[in-house]
């Protein structure tokens, strides 16, 4: 793994010695430097892999590479099917982890620590022999982050995705969920675990929205994980774009806590009666997480890629347990969607309803 001659964040992977086994892309991907070594070409590991995808995972709709990712469409659901290479950056994170901070806590920074890190194949837009560099990524770690952030921190991100998914509505990737990760990441570290509370949401709610406002103006936002990385810097944002989401942003400061009026789904949730919205919504975000459990699941009993024993649903408990749940949930909204005049009868078709 090399880091010189490259965009912050990004790598190029050398040949030091081939393992026992591996992958074929790996091996189809390797390219000489011009120098007598061989180095890993990212272009050529993701044109590869899809061969190999679209050769072994028949039961699936693969569509044409999006940056590192090769989209698929299965049924109602859309995956974004992205392969990673765990690398070894232990000065990366020592870095990381040696900065003056509020959050997260000693044991979860050495947690993090020990989770190491991912190259995805994509280099920096732009930047000279793209097709050879790397992106150093650190998604378990940046999963436990997550999951350690209070639940006025967590508020504060949903709200953060709301705003701009109903107000500014970006229709080119300027500004994305994981943009709105790394601003609620910056603002757990940066400031005491106790002020987070829910009498000041709105007050951090603001802040998340200033430093918001201030990377669209000045394209600049240092990734969390490797500060020097600026995470504006790939994004195409067009001057008369940015004084129109400065301008709404400002207004939303302005307006003060009215601004959740705004958000469509809360709207309806204060006009409509509660309860059944709150019902339903605690139904689907059980069904998903049900869902997740059955999938990574059924993972563990696969042996060649696209195939499974199938009858593993009857004789693994838990994966029984988890159908069985799910069945549960499905019959429940039905039965309630038919109570209220739904047409509706048909599990499966509920089924994508409720998770597409």
């Amino acid at each position: 793994m090399n880091i010189q001659s490259c965009n912050a964040g990004y790598c190029t992977l050398l040949l030091a010695r081939l393992g026992p086994s591996g992958h074929p892309s790996i091996i189809h991907s390797l390219r000489g430097d011009g120098y007598g070594k061989l180095l890993m070409s990212s272009e050529h590991f993701v044109d590869d892999f899809k061969e190999y995808v679209d050769s072994h995972m028949k039961y699936v709709n693969n569509h044409a590479r999006a940056g590192p990712s090769l989209p698929q469409y299965f049924g109602p659901f859309k995956f974004d099917n992205v392969r990673a290479i765990r690398c070894y950056c232990p000065g990366i994170l020592q870095k990381w982890a040696s900065r003056a901070r509020h959050w997260p806590s000693p044991d979860i920074v050495e947690k993090v620590i020990a989770m190491g890190a991912f190259v995805t194949p994509i280099g920096c837009k732009g930047s000279a022999h793209n097709h050879v560099k790397w992106r150093i990524c650190f998604n378990t770690s940046e999963t436990e982050l997550v999951n350690n952030l209070n639940d006025t921190q967590v508020k504060i991100y949903v709200i953060l995705k709301m705003i701009v998914n109903d107000v500014l509505k970006p229709q080119s990737k300027e500004i994305t969920s994981y943009t709105l990760k790394n601003i609620v990441l910056w603002l757990a570290e940066n400031n005491p675990q106790t002020l987070f509370h829910s009498g000041s949401l709105f007050h951090f709610l603001f802040e998340g929205l200033d430093i918001l406002r201030t990377a669209i103006v000045v394209r600049q936002l240092p990734y969390y994980m490797i500060p020097e990385r600026n995470l504006m810097a790939e994004r195409e944002l067009h001057v008369a774009q940015q004084c129109v989401w400065v301008k709404s942003i400002t207004d939303m400061i302005n307006e003060g806590p009215r601004i959740i009026m705004r958000l469509k789904k809360v709207s309806q949730a204060v006009v409509c009666h509660p309860e059944p919205l709150l019902w339903y919504s605690r139904m689907r975000t059980e069904s998903e997480i049900l869902y997740l459990e059955v999938q990574n699941r059924l993972l563990r009993f696969y042996g060649n890629i696209g195939q499974v024993d199938n009858t593993v649903h009857e004789t693994d408990p838990i994966l029984k347990a988890l159908l069985k749940r799910t069945s549960e949930i499905y019959q429940e909204v039905l039965l309630r969607m038919q109570q209220e005049g739904s047409s509706v009868n048909d599990a499966s078709t509920l089924f994508a309803m409720m998770l597409s």
